[in-house]
């Protein structure tokens, strides 16, 4: 058959060793590139034609072939079936060869397959991006819906896992959702330096046909052209932007995962996991597990590997292109396909979390929380907060021994630490006075974080 022929094997009498030939091979991953391939093929075939190296009536009739390639491809899965193609470049163009003969032969005119692949991974990269915009975005969304839906619903927040001070949920969703913002932000610039055009660099050196690179960049929707052919096909430093780009989302999903499995526990009590997304346990009826968002949590670990892969696949690589680059690939795809799956089943996550609104009251209106609500009513009566601090210090101390919460504390009780303590004290440790007193940008005041859910939901656009 026509395509198991290599582009490569003039300059070769002997057969390639079948071991290494299959170890050599790429397009059980790379036919993924098989539709942008097509497309730079068919901006390429006019490029040619516009340098008078392809007749027009050469560049209608594989242009037309394309056309039926890439409609075959996608209409028909076993198109790639039994396939002897060495890569998705060779597959492509024995299927051209077939429908044109020595025409279709002519499209390589001017181009390796090394600036070809580096377009093909940039299509392909900017289309993805898209992709993981868009699932970041329905996220977003989830996340704020969760916030409309638990609206007045209070939960401690942490430091150290150690109960801190009163939040509202809607503030705990909106840190998420700020992150998930930071996360679309680094995927755009990573877009930007994506969507730059290395074909017509060929195999290092550029091109010696009239090729105008710059109206190809504009057919194919570039925003400009590689200044440096050598740099061209050798650079991967788009693959290592996305890579980062994805461990980040992957390192703030798993933090909203390891969140939700803590809350959804007995302990804690807050959530509760809908039957959509936790599975049981073959031994114990009894249990919910959140597997859900435990596997979202483990697989951080394997994007980061992706990372770390591809980083010390480069590190040593001489200019410019080597073969060694073949590895971008798989590391690329598979991040891609964690992180767009953990971004959905997140999502889903989000749509069916129940929430025990008395519960998570009840955790935060103890523990202390209003100790630093205490220490800045001191501060507001005069006293220089270290000294605040010191004395709050030594109520909660006393809070502890007779084993209430400050708000129980008699005004004698308070008085003992501070005269300046008056009957207008409790009202400043409540749980509502605790949370309107973070009024201001960022806070967590219903009002503040009723004004920040109006403009997440413009920006979530």
């Amino acid at each position: 058959m026509a395509e198991s022929k290599n582009l490569w094997g003039g300059r070769f009498e002997g057969k390639t060793d079948p071991g290494f030939a299959d170890f050599n091979n790429s397009f059980r991953f790379d036919r993924r590139l098989f539709e942008v391939d097509v497309i730079a093929s068919i901006a390429y075939c006019a490029a040619l034609e516009t340098a008078a190296v392809l007749r027009p009536e050469e560049g209608m009739q594989i242009r037309t072939a394309l056309d039926t390639i890439i409609t075959t491809g996608r209409q028909d899965a076993a198109y790639f079936n039994d396939s002897a193609a060495e890569d998705v470049h060779s597959f492509v163009e024995a299927r051209l060869v077939a429908l044109t003969g020595d025409v279709g032969r002519k499209l390589h005119t001017g181009r390796s397959r090394n600036d070809q692949v580096a377009t093909d991974f940039r299509l392909w990269m900017r289309n993805s991006i898209d992709e993981l915009d868009r699932a970041g975005r329905t996220l977003q969304t989830s996340l704020l819906d969760f916030a409309d839906a638990h609206h007045e619903v209070v939960i401690p927040g942490y430091t150290h896992l150690q109960r801190a001070q009163p939040v509202l949920l809607a503030h705990w969703s909106l840190a998420y959702f700020e992150m998930l913002a930071r996360d679309r932000e680094r995927l755009a610039e990573v877009r930007r330096r994506v969507n730059i055009l290395p074909l017509g660099s060929a195999a290092l050196a550029g091109t010696s046909f009239p090729i105008d690179r710059e109206a190809l960049a504009r057919t194919l929707g570039f925003e400009a052209v590689a200044r440096n052919s050598l740099d061209a096909v050798s650079d991967r430093d788009f693959c290592v932007e996305f890579l980062s780009a994805c461990s980040l989302v992957m390192v703030h999903l798993s933090r909203l995962a390891e969140d939700i499995i803590l809350y959804a526990t007995s302990e804690f009590g807050f959530f509760a996991l809908g039957d959509a997304i936790a599975t049981g346990s073959s031994l114990m009826p009894q249990k919910k597990n959140p597997d859900s968002m435990e596997l979202v949590r483990g697989k951080a670990g394997r994007v980061f590997g992706d990372l770390l892969g591809l980083l010390t696949t480069l590190k040593g690589l001489p200019l410019a292109y080597n073969k060694d680059m073949q590895e971008d690939k798989e590391a690329v795809f598979d991040a891609f396909d964690t992180v767009k799956s953990s971004l959905e089943v997140t999502t889903t996550v989000m749509r069916n979390i129940g929430v025990n609104k008395d519960r998570a009251q009840a955790a935060a209106s103890s523990g202390y929380m209003n100790a630093t609500e205490l220490a800045d009513y001191l501060v507001r009566k005069g006293v220089a907060f270290r000294e605040a601090h010191e004395i709050v210090g030594k109520i909660v101390m006393r809070a502890i021994d007779l084993k209430v919460e400050l708000q129980e504390l008699s005004l004698d009780e308070f008085q003992k630490f501070s005269s300046l303590i008056e009957g207008d004290v409790y009202e400043a440790l409540s749980l509502e006075s605790t949370l309107s007193s973070k009024s201001q940008i960022g806070g967590t005041a219903r009002a503040t974080v009723d004004a920040e859910l109006k403009q997440a939901r413009k920006r979530a656009r």
